[in-house]
C-alpha cells in the first residue's frame, strides 16, 4: 500500500530534511510561450517500487517489525541521447603481472577503448610502487595513439594501489561534467608499498564527488577486504578474475553494465513517522545487484542515503528494517520516500522524483499477508551475513563454527534458487569439515557467492 504524491501537493513539513539536503530545488524543465517562460514538471525518470513485508499490523501488538523493499531503476526515453562515459582505467603493472596476466589485461583494455563512443572520455593510469598517467583525460579522438600507448606497458616494481587511485581520481575529475564517471581499478597483489587506510579515504572522496570505483582482483593474492570496501563505499562492483583468460570477458561485462546507466548521483531520502524507528543494528542494506551494508545517519526522523548510478532495466534493490509501535485500528502513514538524481543525458542536476507515501493497516483481527518478494530479499541479505559470520569465525580459529555457518548460508542460497552459489558455499564448508584449509581462490569465490547470484 503506497501512494505516489506530487511534490506540489505534499505538505511542507520537512524543515529538517530541507536543511539537510536542500530539497527546495526546482525540478522542472521550461517551455517558451511567447515572451514568457512557464514551468513544466519533468516526466518521471525513476521507476520506484516500494513493497512491505506485510502491509497489515496487529492492533493489539505493542511493536511490529517490518522490512521495506525499494526497487529502483532509470526510465529513459528511446530518443534520448547517449549518456557520455568518463572512464579511467587504473592498471597494476607490477612485476607479478609479467607474462600472460599483463598481455590479457592490455588486450582487454584495448577492446574497451574500441567500444567507447566518440562522445566518451578516457584516461589511463598505470602503477607499480609509483603511479604514472599513461593517457591524460581526453575525448576519444585518437584511438590508434591510445592503443599504441597501452601496448607499451611493461612490468615493473611493486604495488601501491593508493598512488594509482589518487591519480585516477585526479584525472577522472577533469571530464566529470555531464557524464557517468567510473574507474576500473585492477590489481593482482597486496598493497605492500601503499597505505590501505589511504585507499579507503580516497574511495570516500570519490563517492563524495559521484565517482564510482569498480575493483578487479586479478589472480588469487589480492586483498579481498580492501577491494570490496573500495567498491562498496563508491557503489561499484567487485570482480574476481581468477585466470588471465577471464580478463577480457570480465572487462566486457563491467563495460556493458556502464552502458546501461541512465541516471547518476542518486540519493534516497526517507522520512519516518513518529511511531516508526529503524532497527538498531545495520537497518539498511542493498541486496541487488550486489549485497552491500549501507551506513545510515539519522537526523531527527530523516535520513539520506547515496545510491550512485541507476541503470535501465536493471534494478537496484534497497532493504530497510524497522519497527512500528502500536497503532489504532485503521490506515496509517508510516514513511515517505523521494529520490534525488542527476540526468547527464539532459545536462540536469538535483532533480526530484515524486514522493511515495507508505501506508499500513492496523487490524483488530490481524490477518497476515507476507510478501514473497520481500522474503527473498531478506534471504539474500541473510546469505551475505551468514557468510561474513563464517569468515569471522574462521579468522578466530573456530573451524566448526565457520563450517556450520557456511552450511547455513548454502541452504539459504538454495532457498533463493541460487544453485551455483550454494555449491560454492557448501564446497567451502566441506573443505573445512575435512580438515583442509581454504585456498585464497576458494575464499574469494566464497565472498563473491555471498554478495551476488552467481552466473556462468
Amino acid at each position: 500500500m503506497y501512494y505516489e504524491v506530487s511534490k506540489r501537493t505534499y505538505p511542507n513539513k520537512r524543515k529538517d530534511l530541507n536543511k539537510l539536503h536542500s530539497l527546495r530545488i526546482q525540478s522542472f524543465t521550461t517551455k517558451q510561450t511567447g515572451n514568457k517562460t512557464e514551468p513544466k514538471i519533468e516526466a518521471m525518470k525513476v521507476d520506484l517500487k516500494p513493497v512491505l513485508s506485510d502491509y497489515y499490523l496487529d492492533a493489539q501488538q505493542k511493536s511490529s517489525q517490518r522490512q521495506l523493499s525499494l526497487s529502483l531503476s532509470a526510465l529513459i526515453d528511446e530518443d534520448e541521447i547517449h549518456v557520455p562515459l568518463n572512464l579511467c582505467l587504473v592498471l597494476d603493472h607490477s612485476g607479478s603481472m609479467e607474462g600472460k596476466p599483463l598481455s590479457t589485461v592490455k588486450e582487454a583494455a584495448i577492446q574497451i577503448v574500441e567500444r567507447l563512443h566518440k562522445s566518451d572520455r578516457l584516461s589511463i593510469i598505470i602503477f607499480d610502487h609509483q603511479a604514472k598517467v599513461l593517457v591524460p583525460n581526453q575525448p576519444l579522438k585518437n584511438i590508434p595513439d591510445i592503443k599504441q600507448k597501452i601496448q607499451t606497458i611493461q612490468v615493473k616494481g611493486g604495488t601501491a594501489i593508493d598512488e594509482g587511485l589518487k591519480l585516477g581520481i585526479q584525472q577522472i575529475a577533469v571530464g566529470q561534467k555531464n557524464a557517468v564517471s567510473h574507474i576500473f581499478l585492477l590489481t593482482d597483489g597486496e598493497n605492500q608499498h601503499g597505505d590501505n587506510q589511504r585507499c579507503l579515504k580516497l574511495a570516500q572522496l570519490a563517492a563524495e564527488y559521484s565517482i564510482t570505483i569498480n575493483t578487479l582482483g586479478f589472480g588469487t593474492t589480492w586483498n579481498q577486504d580492501l577491494l570490496e570496501q573500495i567498491a562498496d563505499i563508491t557503489g561499484g562492483t567487485l570482480v574476481f578474475i581468477e585466470k588471465p583468460a577471464q580478463a577480457i570477458t570480465e572487462f566486457a561485462k563491467l563495460f556493458n553494465r556502464l552502458q546501461s546507466i541512465g541516471l547518476t548521483n542518486a540519493y534516497l531520502m526517507m522520512e519516518l513517522m513518529p511511531k516508526v524507528r529503524l532497527a538498531e543494528l545495520k537497518p539498511v542494506a542493498q541486496v541487488s545487484p550486489e549485497t552491500i551494508e549501507l551506513p545510515v545517519k539519522l537526523e531527527g526522523n530523516y535520513f539520506c542515503l547515496r545510491l550512485g548510478d541507476l541503470m535501465v532495466n536493471r534494478k537496484r534493490i534497497i532493504l530497510i528494517n524497522f519497527y512500528i509501535n502500536k497503532l489504532s485500528p485503521g490506515k496509517h502513514q508510516i514513511a515517505s520516500v523521494q529520490i534525488r538524481y542527476d540526468n547527464p543525458a539532459l545536462n540536469r542536476e538535483k532533480l526530484l522524483s515524486s514522493i511515495f507515501v507508505i501506508e499500513v493497516e492496523s487490524q483488530t483481527s490481524y490477518q497476515p499477508q507476507p510478501s514473497k518478494e520481500v522474503r527473498e530479499h531478506v534471504l539474500t541479505l541473510a546469505k551475505y551475513r551468514q557468510t561474513k559470520i563464517a569468515e569471522t569465525k574462521l579468522q578466530q580459529g573456530d573451524r566448526l563454527g565457520a563450517m556450520t555457518m557456511l552450511q547455513t548460508a548454502a541452504k539459504t542460497a538454495l532457498q533463493l534458487g541460487d544453485k551455483q552459489g550454494a555449491t560454492v558455499l557448501q564446497t567451502s564448508a566441506t573443505c573445512l569439515q575435512s580438515g583442509k584449509e581454504l585456498s585464497e581462490g576458494e575464499k574469494k569465490k566464497t565472498r563473491l557467492a555471498s554478495k551476488t547470484i552467481l552466473t556462468t
